[in-house]
């Protein structure tokens, strides 16, 4: 990636050949992030083949003055950033929504502070986004580790994620569970304009675009690498896999049967409940939602099975709520889970 021109304020127009006729607003929440990730973000977006949008950014009160200091460095250098600063910290959501307020333009994607955007990546979602006629895209992503050694080549393989397309598209997997990651998401000012202002039931606001776009033109996966996405010891519960997450639970919690009941209810609040009924309230704006009653019964799938602790015997609502095909082993993993709490504790407890 090549370096930040420090003599020179960067005023960008549209290449000879290329057609960016429309502006993209790409909303970037940095918070107290090592300043050579940031760097190297920052640079990835501002050298993409897109080159007509904005970078807004709003840090949520870095205790680190380094990280505002290389911010207000980049501002002065390049006329595409908009930088805000918080008072006050904010937290992860409601600093996204902050930004999503600061939008106006007719596609906006979301950032993360720590990644490595590909140059094509805005580039080539705008195309796909158009040509499919959707609402929102997501990519695939490479996982990375904090020295940027590459951990997974697929994250949606590696997750085990849902490729909605053309060929398959089954609508009630964008209300059961989330499929990508906002650093992932191209999407359109429509969707923005339902989501705002968000729900105190609003936990992931990914989630919250993928479910609005599934009720508008749709959503589309775009099957390949277009960003590195960091796994590091900050990372939120999803970025690691069911073992990972076990693992730091018992070295934190203990290994006991009720220690692993609270795990089990903090992974299907997480992973599947909090979402559904996120999702619920939003449907509220929808002027029409024919999924409604299948929703309601997703909901209370979740709870009867966050509820039970020996035996949940309705597996086939699993089946018809969450299964997707490409699933694999997964599968196993969440039927555990979900219904059979006994036996994923045995694993539980012999995972090292």
């Amino acid at each position: 990636m090549t370096g930040f021109d420090k003599n020179v304020r960067q005023i960008h127009t549209v290449p000879k050949g290329v057609k960016m006729e429309d502006k993209v607003d790409i909303l970037l929440a940095t918070y107290n992030t090592k300043i050579e990730f940031l760097k190297m973000q920052l640079d990835s977006i501002l050298n993409q083949t897109y080159s007509n949008f904005n970078l807004i950014i709003s840090d949520d009160c870095s205790p680190n003055e380094e990280v505002r200091e290389i911010l207000k460095e980049y501002e002065k250098k390049d006329n595409r950033i908009q930088l805000y600063f918080q008072k006050k910290n904010l937290g992860y959501t409601k600093n996204f929504e902050f930004l999503l307020t600061k939008s106006r333009e007719k596609y906006i994607s979301f950032s993360d502070h720590d990644d490595i955007w590909y140059p094509n990546k805005i580039e080539e979602s705008i195309k796909v986004l158009k040509e499919k006629d959707v609402d929102l895209v997501y990519c695939d992503a490479k996982q990375i580790d904090e020295n940027g050694n590459i951990i997974q080549e697929s994250y949606l393989k590696y997750k085990k994620l849902p490729i909605i397309n053309e060929k398959y598209n089954k609508e009630i997997l964008l209300f059961s569970r989330q499929i990508a990651i906002g650093c992932s998401q191209v999407f359109t000012r429509h969707v923005k304009e339902l989501i705002l202002p968000f729900t105190e039931s609003t936990i992931a606001h990914d989630w919250n675009t993928e479910y609005i776009a599934s009720k508008l033109k749709g959503v589309y996966c775009i099957n390949k690498p277009l960003l590195s996405y960091r796994l590091h010891g900050n990372n939120a519960f999803g970025g690691r896999n069911f073992k990972q997450n076990m693992k730091i639970w018992k070295e934190k919690n203990g290994n006991s049967y009720k220690s692993y009941l609270k795990y089990r209810h903090r992974v299907i609040t997480e992973t599947y409940l909090a979402g559904t009924l996120m999702c619920s309230d939003y449907s509220q704006r929808l002027e029409k939602n024919d999924l409604k009653h299948v929703e309601n019964k997703v909901t209370k799938y979740f709870e009867k099975a966050q509820k039970s602790k020996i035996i949940y015997l309705s597996v086939y609502k699993y089946f018809k709520y969450l299964y997707f095909k490409g699933i694999g082993k997964r599968i196993l993993k969440e039927i555990m889970i979900l219904h059979f709490p006994v036996l994923s504790y045995i694993v539980f407890s012999i995972v090292k």
